[in-house]
Protein backbone atom coordinates (compact mmCIF):
# COMPACT_ATOMS: atom_id res chain seq x y z
CA UNK A 1 0.00 0.00 0.00
CA UNK A 2 1.16 3.42 -1.25
CA UNK A 3 1.19 6.82 1.02
CA UNK A 4 0.10 9.31 -2.02
CA UNK A 5 0.71 13.19 -1.92
CA UNK A 6 -0.58 15.73 -4.43
CA UNK A 7 1.45 18.76 -4.18
CA UNK A 8 0.87 22.11 -6.19
CA UNK A 9 3.99 21.44 -8.20
CA UNK A 10 7.20 19.63 -7.86
CA UNK A 11 10.85 20.36 -9.00
CA UNK A 12 12.43 19.16 -10.76
CA UNK A 13 16.01 20.32 -12.91
CA UNK A 14 13.88 20.91 -15.73
CA UNK A 15 11.27 23.11 -14.38
CA UNK A 16 8.23 22.49 -12.57
CA UNK A 17 5.77 19.28 -12.69
CA UNK A 18 2.55 20.64 -12.30
CA UNK A 19 -0.02 19.33 -10.33
CA UNK A 20 2.76 16.63 -8.95
CA UNK A 21 1.12 13.17 -7.36
CA UNK A 22 3.89 11.21 -5.34
CA UNK A 23 3.16 7.78 -4.18
CA UNK A 24 5.52 6.47 -1.42
CA UNK A 25 5.92 3.17 -0.58
CA UNK A 26 6.56 2.03 3.77
CA UNK A 27 10.17 3.28 3.35
CA UNK A 28 9.70 6.33 1.58
CA UNK A 29 10.82 5.44 -1.50
CA UNK A 30 9.02 6.96 -4.61
CA UNK A 31 6.99 4.15 -6.24
CA UNK A 32 5.00 6.68 -8.76
CA UNK A 33 5.56 10.15 -9.73
CA UNK A 34 3.27 11.91 -12.24
CA UNK A 35 1.13 15.15 -13.09
CA UNK A 36 -1.69 12.86 -13.10
CA UNK A 37 -2.98 10.56 -10.70
CA UNK A 38 -2.92 6.89 -10.77
CA UNK A 39 -5.88 5.30 -12.81
CA UNK A 40 -7.08 3.29 -9.80
CA UNK A 41 -8.79 5.04 -7.52
CA UNK A 42 -6.90 6.18 -4.52
CA UNK A 43 -6.82 8.32 -1.20
CA UNK A 44 -4.41 11.07 -1.15
CA UNK A 45 -2.85 13.69 1.55
CA UNK A 46 -3.06 17.31 -0.80
CA UNK A 47 -0.67 19.28 0.46
CA UNK A 48 -1.07 22.89 -0.92
CA UNK A 49 2.35 23.70 -1.67
CA UNK A 50 5.22 23.88 -3.70
CA UNK A 51 7.68 20.49 -2.76
CA UNK A 52 11.58 21.69 -3.53
CA UNK A 53 14.17 18.77 -3.32
CA UNK A 54 15.38 19.28 0.53
CA UNK A 55 18.80 21.12 1.13
CA UNK A 56 22.45 18.91 1.87
CA UNK A 57 23.78 20.84 4.82
CA UNK A 58 27.75 19.71 3.53
CA UNK A 59 29.38 21.09 6.28
CA UNK A 60 28.95 21.01 10.34
CA UNK A 61 30.50 21.35 13.48
CA UNK A 62 27.41 20.75 15.69
CA UNK A 63 28.64 21.34 19.25
CA UNK A 64 29.93 25.40 17.85
CA UNK A 65 25.61 25.58 18.18
CA UNK A 66 26.37 26.15 21.40
CA UNK A 67 27.66 29.36 20.84
CA UNK A 68 26.15 30.67 18.38
CA UNK A 69 25.81 34.97 18.65
CA UNK A 70 28.44 34.44 21.83
CA UNK A 71 31.42 35.82 20.11
CA UNK A 72 30.02 39.55 18.68
CA UNK A 73 30.73 41.38 21.35
CA UNK A 74 34.23 43.63 20.18
CA UNK A 75 36.12 45.53 23.24
CA UNK A 76 37.33 48.86 21.29
CA UNK A 77 40.97 48.83 20.86
CA UNK A 78 41.49 45.06 20.72
CA UNK A 79 41.49 43.37 16.78
CA UNK A 80 38.51 40.68 16.63
CA UNK A 81 39.43 38.01 13.65
CA UNK A 82 38.90 34.08 13.12
CA UNK A 83 42.04 33.30 15.39
CA UNK A 84 40.53 35.12 18.63
CA UNK A 85 37.12 33.65 17.57
CA UNK A 86 38.68 30.36 17.51
CA UNK A 87 39.80 30.73 21.49
CA UNK A 88 36.03 31.21 21.74
CA UNK A 89 35.53 28.11 19.93
CA UNK A 90 38.12 25.98 22.21
CA UNK A 91 36.44 27.32 25.11
CA UNK A 92 33.01 25.59 23.87
CA UNK A 93 35.01 22.27 22.77
CA UNK A 94 36.28 22.01 25.85
CA UNK A 95 32.86 22.41 27.78
CA UNK A 96 30.59 20.10 26.59
CA UNK A 97 30.28 16.04 27.61
CA UNK A 98 28.78 13.51 25.02
CA UNK A 99 25.18 13.66 26.67
CA UNK A 100 25.19 17.46 26.27
CA UNK A 101 26.97 17.37 22.53
CA UNK A 102 24.16 15.22 21.70
CA UNK A 103 21.27 17.80 23.17
CA UNK A 104 23.19 20.60 21.19
CA UNK A 105 23.30 18.44 17.98
CA UNK A 106 19.63 17.43 18.12
CA UNK A 107 18.15 20.92 18.68
CA UNK A 108 20.57 22.11 15.54
CA UNK A 109 19.10 19.25 13.35
CA UNK A 110 16.09 19.60 13.95
CA UNK A 111 16.12 23.25 13.14
CA UNK A 112 17.96 22.31 9.91
CA UNK A 113 14.91 19.68 9.52
CA UNK A 114 12.31 23.31 9.69
CA UNK A 115 14.14 25.37 7.25
CA UNK A 116 14.49 22.06 4.61
CA UNK A 117 17.87 20.61 4.88
CA UNK A 118 16.86 16.32 4.82
CA UNK A 119 20.47 15.27 4.95
CA UNK A 120 23.87 17.12 7.42
CA UNK A 121 27.50 16.30 6.91
CA UNK A 122 29.04 16.48 10.02
CA UNK A 123 32.78 17.21 10.00
CA UNK A 124 33.35 15.72 13.25
CA UNK A 125 36.71 16.30 15.45
CA UNK A 126 35.29 16.85 19.10
CA UNK A 127 36.39 13.24 19.86
CA UNK A 128 37.96 12.36 22.99
CA UNK A 129 37.41 13.14 26.48
CA UNK A 130 37.18 16.44 28.51
CA UNK A 131 41.06 15.46 29.41
CA UNK A 132 41.82 14.72 26.03
CA UNK A 133 41.82 10.37 26.34
CA UNK A 134 39.98 8.89 24.19
CA UNK A 135 36.20 7.23 25.76
CA UNK A 136 36.16 3.61 25.88
CA UNK A 137 34.65 3.74 22.88
CA UNK A 138 36.43 5.47 21.03
CA UNK A 139 34.13 6.59 19.02
CA UNK A 140 31.18 7.81 21.40
CA UNK A 141 30.99 11.65 20.75
CA UNK A 142 30.01 10.60 16.68
CA UNK A 143 28.05 8.11 17.73
CA UNK A 144 26.35 10.62 19.70
CA UNK A 145 26.08 13.33 16.37
CA UNK A 146 24.34 9.98 14.78
CA UNK A 147 22.23 9.15 17.38
CA UNK A 148 21.29 13.53 17.40
CA UNK A 149 20.76 13.03 13.89
CA UNK A 150 17.97 9.80 14.53
CA UNK A 151 15.96 11.92 16.98
CA UNK A 152 15.69 14.96 14.36
CA UNK A 153 15.25 12.81 11.71
CA UNK A 154 17.64 14.06 9.40
CA UNK A 155 20.16 11.87 7.39
CA UNK A 156 23.71 11.77 8.42
CA UNK A 157 26.93 11.18 7.01
CA UNK A 158 29.38 11.29 9.54
CA UNK A 159 32.83 12.38 8.81
CA UNK A 160 35.30 11.08 11.67
CA UNK A 161 38.12 13.97 11.35
CA UNK A 162 41.89 13.58 11.36
CA UNK A 163 43.58 16.66 13.30
CA UNK A 164 47.15 15.78 14.72
CA UNK A 165 49.13 19.22 15.27
CA UNK A 166 48.39 23.00 16.11
CA UNK A 167 49.78 24.27 13.09
CA UNK A 168 52.43 24.27 10.55
CA UNK A 169 55.27 22.26 11.95
CA UNK A 170 53.57 22.75 15.26
CA UNK A 171 52.57 20.57 18.47
CA UNK A 172 49.35 20.37 19.43
CA UNK A 173 47.98 23.15 21.71
CA UNK A 174 46.11 21.98 25.11
CA UNK A 175 42.98 23.62 24.31
CA UNK A 176 43.25 21.12 21.19
CA UNK A 177 43.42 18.18 23.36
CA UNK A 178 39.63 16.56 22.56
CA UNK A 179 40.24 16.57 18.39
CA UNK A 180 43.88 14.75 18.34
CA UNK A 181 44.72 11.34 16.55
CA UNK A 182 48.78 11.25 17.29
CA UNK A 183 49.24 9.14 13.62
CA UNK A 184 47.36 8.19 10.71
CA UNK A 185 47.09 4.68 12.08
CA UNK A 186 44.91 6.17 15.11
CA UNK A 187 42.79 7.95 13.08
CA UNK A 188 42.01 4.54 10.72
CA UNK A 189 41.09 2.83 13.80
CA UNK A 190 38.70 5.39 14.75
CA UNK A 191 37.21 5.44 11.53
CA UNK A 192 36.45 1.84 11.46
CA UNK A 193 35.26 2.10 15.04
CA UNK A 194 32.98 5.27 13.51
CA UNK A 195 31.65 2.95 11.20
CA UNK A 196 30.04 0.78 13.48
CA UNK A 197 28.28 2.95 15.27
CA UNK A 198 26.44 3.87 11.88
CA UNK A 199 24.66 0.45 12.15
CA UNK A 200 21.78 1.84 14.43
CA UNK A 201 20.40 4.09 12.20
CA UNK A 202 19.70 3.29 8.59
CA UNK A 203 19.72 6.93 7.06
CA UNK A 204 23.58 7.36 8.40
CA UNK A 205 26.69 7.10 6.15
CA UNK A 206 30.46 7.75 6.28
CA UNK A 207 33.09 9.77 5.06
CA UNK A 208 36.22 10.74 5.90
CA UNK A 209 38.76 14.25 6.15
CA UNK A 210 42.04 15.68 7.59
CA UNK A 211 40.97 18.86 8.69
CA UNK A 212 43.25 20.90 6.80
CA UNK A 213 46.86 21.53 5.77
CA UNK A 214 47.83 22.90 8.85
CA UNK A 215 46.39 20.55 11.16
CA UNK A 216 48.06 17.36 9.96
CA UNK A 217 51.47 16.90 8.39
CA UNK A 218 51.49 17.16 4.38
CA UNK A 219 52.86 13.31 4.88
CA UNK A 220 50.63 12.37 6.82
CA UNK A 221 48.12 13.71 4.97
CA UNK A 222 48.70 12.30 1.64
CA UNK A 223 48.89 9.07 3.52
CA UNK A 224 45.15 9.26 4.96
CA UNK A 225 44.21 9.98 1.43
CA UNK A 226 45.72 7.88 -0.92
CA UNK A 227 45.06 5.17 1.93
CA UNK A 228 41.55 5.69 3.18
CA UNK A 229 38.44 4.21 1.59
CA UNK A 230 38.18 4.79 -2.04
CA UNK A 231 34.39 4.87 -2.34
CA UNK A 232 33.94 7.55 0.24
CA UNK A 233 33.75 11.51 -0.17
CA UNK A 234 37.13 13.21 1.12
CA UNK A 235 36.36 16.72 3.29
CA UNK A 236 38.81 19.23 3.77
CA UNK A 237 39.36 22.70 5.02
CA UNK A 238 41.27 24.62 2.40
CA UNK A 239 42.95 28.39 2.37
CA UNK A 240 39.97 29.97 4.48
CA UNK A 241 42.52 32.53 5.66
CA UNK A 242 44.73 34.93 4.71
CA UNK A 243 47.09 33.77 7.22
CA UNK A 244 47.10 30.35 6.89
CA UNK A 245 47.86 30.85 2.87
CA UNK A 246 50.78 33.40 3.84
CA UNK A 247 51.52 30.41 7.05
CA UNK A 248 51.49 27.47 4.07
CA UNK A 249 53.86 29.26 1.73
CA UNK A 250 56.41 30.34 4.58
CA UNK A 251 56.06 26.27 5.85
CA UNK A 252 56.42 24.38 2.51
CA UNK A 253 57.13 27.13 -0.23
CA UNK A 254 53.22 26.61 -1.66
CA UNK A 255 49.88 27.93 -1.31
CA UNK A 256 47.40 25.60 0.41
CA UNK A 257 45.38 24.83 -2.44
CA UNK A 258 48.52 24.93 -4.96
CA UNK A 259 49.83 21.92 -2.54
CA UNK A 260 46.60 20.04 -2.63
CA UNK A 261 46.55 20.29 -6.29
CA UNK A 262 49.99 19.13 -6.85
CA UNK A 263 50.11 16.35 -3.90
CA UNK A 264 46.51 14.87 -3.58
CA UNK A 265 44.10 13.28 -7.09
CA UNK A 266 41.73 15.55 -6.91
CA UNK A 267 38.58 14.65 -8.44
CA UNK A 268 35.16 14.79 -7.83
CA UNK A 269 35.41 12.55 -4.74
CA UNK A 270 36.71 16.11 -3.09
CA UNK A 271 34.80 18.54 -1.21
CA UNK A 272 37.01 21.46 -0.10
CA UNK A 273 35.58 23.51 2.35
CA UNK A 274 35.57 27.60 1.75
CA UNK A 275 38.59 27.85 -0.56
CA UNK A 276 38.61 31.21 0.14
CA UNK A 277 41.90 32.84 -1.12
CA UNK A 278 42.73 31.52 -4.60
CA UNK A 279 44.63 32.67 -7.63
CA UNK A 280 43.87 32.65 -10.96
CA UNK A 281 45.69 29.65 -11.32
CA UNK A 282 44.10 27.29 -8.97
CA UNK A 283 40.57 28.94 -9.51
CA UNK A 284 41.20 27.24 -13.01
CA UNK A 285 42.64 24.10 -12.10
CA UNK A 286 40.03 23.34 -8.82
CA UNK A 287 37.20 24.48 -11.17
CA UNK A 288 38.84 21.88 -14.19
CA UNK A 289 39.44 18.95 -11.08
CA UNK A 290 35.60 17.95 -10.97
CA UNK A 291 36.08 18.78 -7.22
CA UNK A 292 33.61 20.46 -4.90
CA UNK A 293 33.85 23.84 -3.15
CA UNK A 294 31.64 24.01 0.11
CA UNK A 295 30.64 27.38 0.75
CA UNK A 296 29.76 28.76 4.27
CA UNK A 297 28.87 32.10 3.56
CA UNK A 298 27.17 33.17 6.76
CA UNK A 299 29.50 31.70 8.80
CA UNK A 300 32.31 32.98 6.16
CA UNK A 301 30.41 36.38 6.80
CA UNK A 302 30.54 36.29 10.23
CA UNK A 303 34.38 35.02 10.95
CA UNK A 304 35.67 37.59 8.13
CA UNK A 305 36.78 35.07 6.46
CA UNK A 306 36.35 36.70 2.49
CA UNK A 307 34.62 35.98 -0.66
CA UNK A 308 35.43 32.94 -2.49
CA UNK A 309 35.93 34.07 -6.50
CA UNK A 310 31.77 32.61 -7.08
CA UNK A 311 31.76 34.31 -10.06
CA UNK A 312 35.21 33.11 -11.70
CA UNK A 313 34.51 29.43 -10.66
CA UNK A 314 31.72 28.82 -11.93
CA UNK A 315 32.44 30.23 -15.41
CA UNK A 316 34.56 27.46 -15.76
CA UNK A 317 32.63 24.78 -15.03
CA UNK A 318 33.36 24.83 -10.98
CA UNK A 319 30.97 22.53 -8.67
CA UNK A 320 30.33 23.53 -5.62
CA UNK A 321 27.88 22.82 -2.70
CA UNK A 322 26.18 24.85 0.74
CA UNK A 323 26.94 24.09 4.32
CA UNK A 324 26.28 25.97 7.66
CA UNK A 325 29.39 25.43 9.17
CA UNK A 326 29.29 27.06 12.98
CA UNK A 327 25.50 27.85 12.55
CA UNK A 328 25.52 31.54 13.03
CA UNK A 329 22.80 30.74 10.08
CA UNK A 330 21.03 28.09 9.03
CA UNK A 331 18.31 29.27 6.49
CA UNK A 332 19.18 27.55 3.02
CA UNK A 333 17.74 30.17 1.29
CA UNK A 334 20.00 33.19 2.96
CA UNK A 335 22.89 31.03 1.88
CA UNK A 336 21.98 31.13 -1.91
CA UNK A 337 21.04 35.28 -1.84
CA UNK A 338 24.67 35.50 -0.05
CA UNK A 339 26.43 33.91 -2.38
CA UNK A 340 24.80 35.55 -5.36
CA UNK A 341 24.56 39.31 -3.15
CA UNK A 342 28.32 39.06 -2.42
CA UNK A 343 29.24 38.79 -6.31
CA UNK A 344 27.33 41.24 -7.07
CA UNK A 345 28.84 43.72 -4.28
CA UNK A 346 32.11 43.23 -5.76
CA UNK A 347 31.39 42.80 -9.27
CA UNK A 348 28.86 45.99 -9.45
CA UNK A 349 27.28 43.41 -11.81
CA UNK A 350 23.72 41.54 -11.20
CA UNK A 351 24.26 38.79 -13.49
CA UNK A 352 26.01 36.42 -11.37
CA UNK A 353 24.79 33.37 -12.99
CA UNK A 354 23.59 33.08 -16.39
CA UNK A 355 20.02 32.46 -17.06
CA UNK A 356 17.73 31.51 -14.41
CA UNK A 357 19.98 32.63 -11.35
CA UNK A 358 17.61 30.63 -8.92
CA UNK A 359 17.79 27.38 -10.96
CA UNK A 360 21.59 27.28 -11.03
CA UNK A 361 21.53 28.34 -7.38
CA UNK A 362 19.10 25.24 -6.89
CA UNK A 363 19.89 22.61 -9.07
CA UNK A 364 23.71 22.87 -8.65
CA UNK A 365 24.04 22.91 -4.66
CA UNK A 366 21.59 19.66 -5.13
CA UNK A 367 23.48 17.77 -7.11
CA UNK A 368 27.12 18.93 -5.77
CA UNK A 369 25.14 18.46 -2.11
CA UNK A 370 24.26 15.27 -2.70
CA UNK A 371 27.97 13.92 -3.99
CA UNK A 372 29.32 15.29 -0.96
CA UNK A 373 26.83 13.36 1.18
CA UNK A 374 28.29 9.91 -0.91
CA UNK A 375 24.47 9.80 -2.22
CA UNK A 376 24.19 9.39 -5.73
CA UNK A 377 20.42 10.56 -7.20
CA UNK A 378 19.96 12.20 -11.03
CA UNK A 379 16.91 13.99 -10.82
CA UNK A 380 15.62 15.88 -8.29
CA UNK A 381 12.77 13.34 -7.30
CA UNK A 382 12.60 10.27 -9.21
CA UNK A 383 11.28 6.50 -8.57
CA UNK A 384 13.61 4.56 -6.70
CA UNK A 385 14.38 7.39 -4.37
CA UNK A 386 13.72 8.82 -1.38
CA UNK A 387 10.86 11.28 -0.94
CA UNK A 388 12.61 14.15 0.66
CA UNK A 389 10.95 17.68 0.38
CA UNK A 390 10.79 21.23 1.51
CA UNK A 391 7.36 22.36 0.73
CA UNK A 392 6.94 26.34 0.21
CA UNK A 393 3.44 27.57 0.93
CA UNK A 394 1.70 28.23 -2.52
CA UNK A 395 -0.87 30.31 -0.70
CA UNK A 396 1.58 33.21 0.35
CA UNK A 397 0.32 36.27 -1.50
CA UNK A 398 3.24 36.80 -3.96
CA UNK A 399 3.39 32.98 -5.35
CA UNK A 400 -0.34 32.88 -5.64
CA UNK A 401 0.19 35.85 -8.45
CA UNK A 402 3.55 34.88 -9.73
CA UNK A 403 3.87 32.45 -13.12
CA UNK A 404 5.46 29.08 -13.20
CA UNK A 405 8.70 30.73 -14.99
CA UNK A 406 9.17 33.17 -11.69
CA UNK A 407 8.38 31.05 -9.33
CA UNK A 408 11.38 29.92 -7.76
CA UNK A 409 12.97 32.49 -7.94
CA UNK A 410 10.31 34.59 -6.10
CA UNK A 411 10.98 31.78 -3.82
CA UNK A 412 14.81 32.08 -3.20
CA UNK A 413 15.08 35.75 -3.13
CA UNK A 414 12.03 36.62 -1.37
CA UNK A 415 10.70 33.65 0.92
CA UNK A 416 12.07 33.13 4.59
CA UNK A 417 11.45 29.83 6.85
CA UNK A 418 7.86 31.66 7.58
CA UNK A 419 6.41 30.59 4.05
CA UNK A 420 7.61 26.38 4.64
CA UNK A 421 4.41 24.53 5.33
CA UNK A 422 6.66 21.80 6.37
CA UNK A 423 9.84 19.29 5.37
CA UNK A 424 9.41 15.45 4.24
CA UNK A 425 12.01 12.99 5.41
CA UNK A 426 12.13 9.32 3.67
CA UNK A 427 8.08 10.32 2.28
CA UNK A 428 6.93 11.21 6.30
CA UNK A 429 6.43 14.78 7.79
CA UNK A 430 9.17 16.11 10.46
CA UNK A 431 8.00 19.44 10.67
CA UNK A 432 4.66 20.51 9.43
CA UNK A 433 3.61 23.83 10.36
CA UNK A 434 6.65 24.60 11.76
CA UNK A 435 6.46 22.47 14.33
CA UNK A 436 8.61 18.91 14.35
CA UNK A 437 7.44 15.47 15.25
CA UNK A 438 10.33 15.66 18.35
CA UNK A 439 10.52 18.83 18.92
CA UNK A 440 9.16 19.20 22.78
CA UNK A 441 11.87 16.42 23.94
CA UNK A 442 14.65 18.15 21.95
CA UNK A 443 14.10 21.26 22.96
CA UNK A 444 13.46 20.44 26.83
CA UNK A 445 17.33 18.38 26.62
CA UNK A 446 19.15 21.29 24.56
CA UNK A 447 17.73 23.43 27.47
CA UNK A 448 18.72 21.02 30.04
CA UNK A 449 22.39 20.92 28.89
CA UNK A 450 22.59 24.69 28.14
CA UNK A 451 21.72 25.55 31.49
CA UNK A 452 24.19 22.84 33.02
CA UNK A 453 26.75 24.44 30.66
CA UNK A 454 26.13 28.07 31.76
CA UNK A 455 27.75 29.69 28.70
CA UNK A 456 24.83 31.36 27.26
Amino acid sequence: MLKYYAFDALLQETGWLEPAYVGVDAHGIIQYLNSVPPPQPIAFESVQGFAVPGFQNAHSHAFQYAMAGLAENHPAGIADDFWTWREAMYQCALAVDPDQAQAIAAMLYAEMVRVGYTHVAEFHYLHHNIDGKPYAHIAEMGLRMVEAAKQAGIKITLIPVFYQQGGFGLNPQPRQRRFISPTVEHYFKLLEVSAQALKNYTHACLGFSVHSLRAVTLADIKATFEQGPAQLPFHLHVAEQKKEVADCLAFCGKRPMQWVLDNLNVDARFNLVHATHLNDDEVSRLAKSGATVVLCPSTEGNLGDGIFRMKDYIKQGGRWSIGTDSHIGLNPLEEFRMIDYRQRLITNQRNTFDGDAAACLVNEAVRSGRRAMGVSANAHFEIGQPLDAVVYQSGSHLLTTTSAKNRLATLLYTADSSRIAGTLVNGRWVVKAQHHQNGAAIKSAFAKSMHQLKIR
